[in-house]
């Protein structure tokens, strides 16, 4: 399995309180990864960092928060798939240098990064962790040119998906790949500049959003302002499309564009595709809520929270382990089964992954007395791996690649199963639809695919970052 980072990154400059804004925006952007949390500050007195795995508030207390002094700081919230869950692998990573420091907080997936990381162990680098991170900071690092040139001859030689935030003794670097495929976005909060995964991070703290930094676009964020180092390079937008469906809180703007309005669009589009007699339409709880409202309104099946979430449990798909993904399915959603019993139910997902998730819903549906149990999925079905961040890089992870929708229908136990079409969703989005990537759905990859490193080249990666 290749290792991915989906995570959320946030950078600030000119704020006095910089690391503890940070941390209330970690907070916000914890869905994006609970496996663990970081952030690294700087003043005229050095460089500051504290790392650790586990959420946001366990990571973070006053008096670690106390000791991040700086009027910048960088925070990163991660997970990642399984073999690489150790400290070392936490972000931000920092290196010290002759040149001073840097600090990069990383989003993304760089297909060829095993090809990078060859060449750099065969220069001479000894590389410490798993992460694609740690390679392009080791690029940075061994160029004599001034950090903006670095970053450029660096940025240069990567392929695949990447939003940035670097760190210097200077200022803030914000770095998004041409195609765009992870989201980054600019606010301003007084005299401070930000850059952040999703706006949401804007809102907690009472920011206020300016514009996404351009696919292909790097910025400096320094004491003489805001300013942009290279231009996009017209190259096509691939926009992850699953950050709409799934990954990006509901009330974020993701490329520009409300995710709870398009959410609601899908579930409307599904309505229209394939309608059902039903007595009410029962949501996922939390990312297949909006679809279920759309749905809800388009059919004029009245909506029921049906489950009740437990919220001190996490996202169980970006669990690290299948054991820890299975424990959290059956303690995070509890039926109401006075609302259930009797009754004919539509349940409104936001995709299917591997089935076991579904399976064990809808038997839970079961138990609690639902007569009828008809799933709707607001995507196609995924049937190719993801290579730009999304934790299914593999077909045999993907149920939907090796079966069909009844076979699959069958497995989780309803009474029938209809995904949105791809037209469908792609008509949903509020862009236009060549803006975005849907390999996942399609198997049509927007860039090339390196060879996945053997099983043997992995462990030797992942021994040597323990």
């Amino acid at each position: 399995m290749m290792k991915k980072e989906y995570c959320g990154i946030f950078g600030i400059f000119g704020h006095r309180d910089a690391a503890r804004l940070t941390y209330l925006a970690l907070y916000a952007l914890q869905h994006r990864g609970e496996e663990s949390a970081g952030i690294v500050s700087f003043d005229s007195r050095g460089v500051r960092a504290h790392k650790g795995m586990g959420l946001v508030g366990r990571v973070f207390d006053d008096k670690t928060l106390s000791k991040l002094r700086g009027h910048m700081a960088i925070g990163h919230v991660r997970y990642s798939t399984t073999g690489s869950s150790v400290l070392k692998n936490a972000q931000p990573f920092q290196i010290n240098h002759r040149k001073g420091f840097v600090a990069v907080a990383h989003n993304g997936n760089l297909t060829n990064s095993v090809d990078l990381r060859n060449e750099l162990e065969r220069n001479g680098s000894i590389l410490q962790t798993t992460t694609d991170s740690e390679l392009v900071v080791h690029l940075l690092v061994k160029s004599d040119e001034s950090y903006s040139d670095a970053i450029l001859s660096s940025i240069s030689r990567l392929e695949g998906a990447y939003s940035f935030v670097f760190m210097t003794n200077d200022g803030i670097f914000a770095v998004r790949d041409p195609r765009g495929f992870r989201p980054l976005c600019i606010g301003r909060l007084g005299d401070a500049t930000i850059v952040t995964s999703e706006t949401c991070a804007l809102d907690i703290i009472q920011a206020e959003y300016v514009r996404d930094v351009e696919p292909g676009e790097i910025l400096i964020i320094d004491k003489d302002g805001l300013r942009t180092l290279k231009q996009a390079d017209g190259a096509k937008h691939s926009f992850c499309i699953f950050e709409n469906i799934y990954f990006a809180r509901p009330d974020s703007r993701i490329f520009t564009k409300s995710v709870y309005l398009t959410r609601k669009n899908l579930g409307r589009a599904l309505a229209k595709e394939h309608p059902v007699d039903a007595d009410i339409v029962l949501p996922i709880p939390d990312s297949g809520v909006y679809a279920s409202l759309g749905y809800a309104e388009e059919s004029g099946i009245p909506l029921e929270m049906g489950f009740i979430r437990n919220h001190y449990v996490g996202r169980t798909f970006i669990q690290p382990s299948q054991f820890v993904r299975d424990f959290r399915v059956r303690v995070k959603l509890n039926p109401i089964k006075d609302v259930l019993k009797g009754k004919r139910v539509v349940v409104v997902e936001d995709s299917i992954v591997r089935g076991t998730t579904s399976r064990g819903r809808v038997r839970a549906l079961r138990e609690a007395g639902a007569s009828q149990i008809h799933m709707r999925i607001s995507c196609p079905p995924l049937i190719s791996p993801c290579y730009y961040g999304i934790d299914f890089s593999t077909k045999k992870e993907l149920i939907a690649s090796s079966h069909t929708v009844e076979d699959i229908g069958k497995f989780i136990g309803v009474d029938s199963l209809k995904y949105l079409s791809l037209d469908g969703m792609l008509n949903s989005m509020l862009l236009p639809r060549e803006e975005f990537c849907t390999a996942c759905f399609t198997g049509k990859y927007p860039t090339r695919i390196y060879k996945p490193p053997s099983k043997k080249s992995l462990e030797k990666i992942n021994s040597n970052s323990r």
